[in-house]
């Protein structure tokens, strides 16, 4: 017999199972998702550091999360334009780049480093043995950029030296790509350059200490190097760090399950979440679109330079 309890009790009932084959479609549409990275570092690095972030999302979202290293910063940018990649780990630059160029996608969370922040700087690394003491020192030397669109890698120096008088393209005799950072700062090392151009967020965290944490930093003998070796002749202003973003074109609930996963994979899987970082960071953190904007600006401005030479 049916009362009104029991009625009003199936409704709830309905409702509930209601939400959750709701909050299911998505899988439907997207039976498996992609995450595109940017080739920071080298491929069986980048690959190594961020295999177990999707393998993480693959067990919290409930579908398989497949890892693309992209070959430069730009892929990263065609990937989502082109929906082949749902989820995206940018650079602050190529993110603006993506925005730039009508790609639709939403930042979501971003690293919180070892010293409270969410963000960090670009450094010009010279040899500390060598006779380059300071920026001025390389007027008409050689230098080691990373990608057009990286960050640290170019946007930023080109943007801050500029504001200093010093325009990258005449200042240097040549600033080459080296595609990543870890081949910016190897170039240097090796001395087919005399400086590079790379990410710096401090004293004990930056991608040099994580290239000597590794073992993979040797000058041209062979020699293990120690973050020592090095001198920083430039840094910028504090930058936001690059963020995990999503299309926009996603389902809500699919997007909210992203960003829910990503703020609890510190607890999640703590393993995972340090070696991402090699241990250096503390969580993530929520981040949106307008945290971006100066970075937005910075590029146009240096896209409109690039114009007028």
């Amino acid at each position: 017999m049916f009362n009104r309890r029991t009625l009003i009790g199936a409704a709830f009932a309905t409702l509930a199972i209601a939400g959750v084959a709701h909050a299911e479609d998505w899988k439907a549409q997207y039976p498996e998702l992609t995450i595109a990275v940017i080739p920071a570092e080298n491929a069986s690095t980048t690959t190594d550091r961020y295999q177990p972030l999707a393998d993480y999302l693959g067990k919290q979202l409930g579908v398989p999360v497949k890892l693309a290293v992209a070959t430069d910063y730009a892929a990263v940018i065609e990937a989502q334009r082109a929906g082949n990649a749902q989820i995206a780990f940018y650079g602050p630059a190529s993110y603006a780049r993506a925005v730039l160029t009508g790609v639709a996608t939403e930042p979501v969370a971003v690293s919180r480093h070892s010293n409270g922040l969410t963000g960090y700087y670009s450094v010009i690394y010279t040899l500390a043995n060598g006779p380059n003491k300071s920026i001025d020192d390389l007027k008409g030397k050689k230098l080691a950029l990373v990608d057009p669109n990286s960050t640290s890698g170019n946007n930023a120096p080109r943007f801050f030296l500029h504001r200093d008088g010093k325009d990258v393209d005449t200042f240097f005799s040549e600033a080459i790509f080296a595609g990543s950072h870890d081949n910016a700062v190897l170039a240097l090392a090796q001395g087919t350059v005399d400086a590079a151009a790379n990410s710096w967020n401090s004293e004990d965290d930056s991608n040099l200490t994580r290239m000597i944490t590794k073992g993979v930093l040797k000058d041209a003998d062979g020699k293990p190097m120690t973050k020592e070796d090095f001198r920083i002749v430039f840094k910028s202003d504090f930058l936001p760090e690059g963020p995990y973003s999503v299309l926009a074109s996603l389902p809500a609930d699919l997007k909210k399950q992203i960003t829910e996963a990503f703020l609890a994979m510190p607890k999640n899987d703590p393993k995972a979440f340090a070696g991402l970082s090699d241990g250096k960071d503390i969580e993530f953190a929520p981040i949106t679109a307008k945290d971006y904007e100066p970075v937005v600006e910075m590029v146009k401005f240096n896209d409109d330079q690039r114009k007028k030479s």
